[in-house]
């Protein structure tokens, strides 16, 4: 009898925390925009008002024996919470198996959580609330320090500080150089992005600062080229951000070892 794959194990306690957490950012991305709490009221039928019950607010399942409406009054529930429910449960379960069972992935979990949320309410109003960028800084440092402090990688840290310090600084300068160009609140996200893909390594610091700026090419081309935002439309900018600092994760390797091979520094056969 074989014994059950450990790392498929973590993924899938991951996922299953990543439905929960899920559940709580539809919450986030509703209120934060807003000004409101995220802890009080309950969360209730925008329809009927009355309070969602603890049976009806399983991640993904309520929604499904639901039948994507309220018990009470029958209003439609949008597909969108089930949807945000369990796109955050399978990044969480993704992270989990890139980043292994290191003392770095509360860290990166916390990424992606922060990284659903702020996409979306970037999407929704165009903006990255501090009320979730400022504090991301201090739970990175004390996240990843403990992770380098754990793993006896010093290093690592260092290069995390000098990541954030390098993307922060290059956003403002764009920031200050044509100001319509960019909003302030993606020059703060930078310094956090930074932390995570510093601390990941330098491959992953360039791959992700660059890759940003080719997939915000990638969204805006087509809603330029379709007449459907002009040259003084804003698009945001965060999602794309976010999107390459998580795929830098995966791909700088590859794509760094590429690069050297090709120009001729990489290892010889």
């Amino acid at each position: 009898m074989t014994s059950p794959d450990p790392g498929l194990a973590l993924a899938v306690l991951c996922g299953v925390v990543g439905l929960l957490i899920g559940s709580f950012l539809n919450v986030v991305v509703h209120r934060v925009p807003r000004g409101e709490s995220v802890v009080h009221p309950r969360s209730a039928c925008p329809g009927c008002g009355h309070a969602i019950r603890g049976r009806d607010n399983v991640p993904v399942l309520s929604w499904l024996l639901l039948r994507g409406r309220c018990r009470d009054c029958g209003a439609r529930i949008s597909r969108r919470y089930p949807a945000v429910e369990l796109g955050t449960g399978l990044l969480f379960a993704g992270v989990a198996v890139v980043v292994g069972p290191s003392w770095a992935l509360p860290a990166y979990l916390y990424l992606a959580a922060i990284a659903v949320a702020l996409a979306l309410i970037d999407v929704d109003v165009h903006r990255l609330p501090d009320a979730i960028v400022l504090p991301s800084y201090p739970v990175a440092l004390v996240l990843l320090g403990a992770a380098s402090l754990l793993g006896a990688d010093g290093a690592a840290f260092l290069r995390a500080l000098a990541g954030a310090g390098a993307l922060f600084g290059l956003y403002a300068v764009l920031w200050f150089v044509r100001p319509g160009g960019m909003g302030l609140g993606d020059v703060k996200l930078a310094g956090v992005l930074g932390l995570y893909l510093g601390w990941w390594g330098w491959d992953a610091l360039a791959v992700g600062g660059f890759l940003a700026f080719v997939l915000g090419g990638l969204v805006s081309l087509p809603l330029l080229l379709s007449g459907r935002a002009g040259r003084r439309t804003a698009i945001p900018f965060g999602p794309s951000m976010l999107a390459a600092a998580l795929a830098a994760l995966v791909v700088a390797a590859p794509l760094s070892g590429w690069y050297l091979a090709l120009v001729g520094l990489g290892p010889t056969a």
